[in-house]
């Protein structure tokens, strides 16, 4: 079952298009990294999941549905999301900002009950957060304020996950952390996952499938082995690389960037 699909789809800032004729197909339980230079209309297509830039009516779908006909609320209780840079409210408490996942669900005549109070508890739980609970966000790391959100996300409830350069700003370790803990909720809780990394070889190892963007368009698409070697990465991002195989991942050794001299590199 395709959790996203698009068919011709076009998104555009005004006037100008950004993403062109795109076309793809996302099944339910896939972990998918997309890749490209910036500007390459990566957070564009993100934005067009989130209704933050129209698509043409029966170009993008959501299970099987037109995106159109989803309203914020209810889109919010399909697919959830965690942005880049998402700011920091000091004198909130992780337990707080986590609620908000349960926003979707609430209104004025529904309001928070044992029910929300216990996914907020199974979200922090998942997320190795439960004791931080109580902390307020100013007082965390970087990686810890990310696993949050991706609390906030979980509490959302929904089976497909969006995260948009889940570990930019965060040093190794941590950047390791967040891409094993997606990981885990993919295989432990059947979570679809798409996610925009720059790291190419954690997105070889981390993912059952690669989607490469260039100037709006599509690539390829399909698993690290087939989609991902030298000349891609050359023609792609203008640098040049040396291919090796590590724990059944390519992986990419950088040498350099590419001009005519590097030919015989």
């Amino acid at each position: 079952m395709n959790v996203l699909s698009s068919k011709k789809l076009n998104l555009a800032y005004g006037n100008k298009i950004i993403l062109k004729d795109f076309d793809i197909e996302i099944k339910k339980g896939e972990i998918i990294s997309l890749i490209g230079p910036n500007g390459s209309g990566k957070s564009t297509f993100l934005a067009g999941i989130a209704k933050l830039i129209k698509a043409d009516n029966k170009c993008l779908f959501v299970s099987g549905k037109d995106i159109n006909v989803f309203s914020f609320k209810e889109m919010s209780k399909t697919i959830a999301f965690v942005h880049q840079g998402n700011p920091t409210i000091e004198d909130m408490k992780v337990e707080e900002l986590v609620e908000c996942g349960r926003a979707p669900y609430k209104s004025w005549y529904n309001l928070f009950n044992q029910e929300d109070e216990d996914i907020v508890m199974w979200a922090l739980k998942e997320t190795k957060m439960y004791s931080f609970k109580d902390r307020k966000l100013s007082t965390l790391s970087g990686g810890e304020r990310q696993k949050v959100w991706i609390a906030t996300a979980l509490a959302q409830k929904t089976d497909f996950l969006i995260l948009d350069e889940p570990t930019t700003y965060l040093d190794i370790c941590h950047q390791l952390e967040i891409l094993e803990l997606i990981k885990y909720l993919n295989k432990k809780l059947g979570i679809t996952v798409l996610m925009v990394l720059h790291d190419i070889n954690q997105a070889s190892q981390y993912s059952d499938k690669i989607l490469v963007l260039k100037n709006g368009e599509k690539q390829c698409f399909g698993s690290p082995s087939k989609v991902l070697n030298e000349t891609l990465i050359q023609d792609v991002y203008g640098v040049v690389t040396e291919k090796e195989v590590k724990r059944g991942y390519p992986f990419f050794k950088i040498l350099g960037l590419y001009t005519k001299n590097t030919d015989n590199i």
